[in-house]
């Protein structure tokens, strides 16, 4: 295979402009020594990725995004690449890639295995279950590729799923929304994550960028009023409501709910937080908890806001809403919703 993909080197597409990222809490991508860093790997990286998908019948190819994780204290010279790709294949059409680039015998806290692993629990259940809801984009295929093109052994990890053109939550315009278009978004929000937690897990990265705007029906005469359904997505740092893998305070600091600040363990609640965090968001068009943007200790800026800033108030358009808010954004467990299907009861009674 080495020497197919190497007569392909030339046929490779990388989009000049890169998103870059870094996903660590500790490490932020606005560091600009990290963004250079990851910028220079990639000169390296995404062509031999590239050469890969290509061996694998994908064109059209067109990365998005690298991110990089490392294990500070466990193998401090090794690194966990994982990027985003966009590409066509002849079985599966348009395609997003999401895979990553690990060393072999790496331990990685957040590995694509293990998102692998529930996609095809939430696909097995959708084809088992008549009435079950669709939570997650389908898995299409998912490849496990040896590359030795890098100085080292290296293990490619893939998982391929349909590409959703219209993007995720953050693509909409929340100010252009009908109060009618924001509800739909909450209500199907919300039943995504109930459903998820139905089938025994967490998410425990719950926002808008994470939510995908699955396609509209074309057989209405008059879409102007419709918004898409949505679709649930990147299931790195989910975990068992029975078997939770006691992952550090990990996640998105926007939307992290007050005790993962303290320690404390993910739980059905503190996904409810984040969809109150987002719910918010969609009504107000903008997250009501803010950092500076050049803060010096943006964790313990976060932290400030989760735990000690008072759950906003909504204005009068939408003060129907501020009951649900409060019991999603109650800052002591014992306050909040116990459970996704109260918040859906009292969304239905608005």
């Amino acid at each position: 295979m080495k020497g197919v993909i190497a007569v392909l080197l030339g046929l490779h597409h990388i989009t000049k402009n890169s998103l870059v990222k870094n996903h660590t809490m500790k490490n932020n991508a606005s560091n600009p020594s990290i963004i250079q860093a990851l910028q220079a790997h990639a000169q390296q990286l995404l062509p031999t990725v590239t050469q890969v998908l290509i061996a694998l019948k994908y064109s059209e190819i067109a990365h998005q995004r690298l991110a990089q994780q490392n294990t500070e204290t466990r193998h401090p010279n090794t690194h966990c690449y994982q990027g985003l790709t966009r590409a066509t294949h002849p079985q599966f059409g348009n395609v997003m890639i999401k895979w990553q680039l690990t060393s072999h015998n790496s331990d990685f806290p957040f590995d694509l295995n293990h998102e692998v692993a529930i996609l095809k629990a939430l696909d097995s259940l959708l084809k088992t279950q008549s009435n079950a809801m669709t939570i997650a984009p389908s898995l299409l295929a998912y490849h496990n590729v040896e590359v030795q093109d890098l100085g080292a052994c290296q293990q490619l990890t893939a998982l391929v799923m349909p590409h959703y053109p219209n993007g995720n939550l953050t693509a909409q315009q929340y100010g252009a929304l009908t109060t009618k278009q924001k509800h739909h978004f909450i209500v199907q929000a919300a039943y995504l994550i109930a459903n998820l937690h139905h089938t025994g897990w967490l998410h425990n990265d719950i926002k808008p960028s994470n939510l995908l705007l699955a396609d509209m029906p074309t057989d209405s005469v008059d879409n102007s009023s419709r918004v898409p359904d949505l679709l649930l997505t990147d299931f790195a740092l989910a975990e068992r409501l029975d078997k939770p893998r006691k992952v550090s305070a990990a996640g998105t600091p926007a939307y992290l709910a007050p005790e993962r600040w303290h320690g404390q363990g993910a739980t059905v609640q503190s996904d409810i937080y984040a969809f109150g965090i987002m719910m918010v968001e969609i009504l107000m068009g903008e997250r009501p908890f803010k950092i500076p943007t050049h803060s010096r200790d943006p964790m313990r800026d976060w932290a400030t806001q989760h735990c000690q800033q008072p759950v906003p108030k909504l204005p009068s358009e939408y003060s129907r809403y501020q009951f649900i808010v409060d019991g999603a954004l109650a800052k002591r467990v014992e306050r909040r919703y116990k459970r996704m299907e109260a918040v859906l009861v009292d969304l239905a009674g608005l």
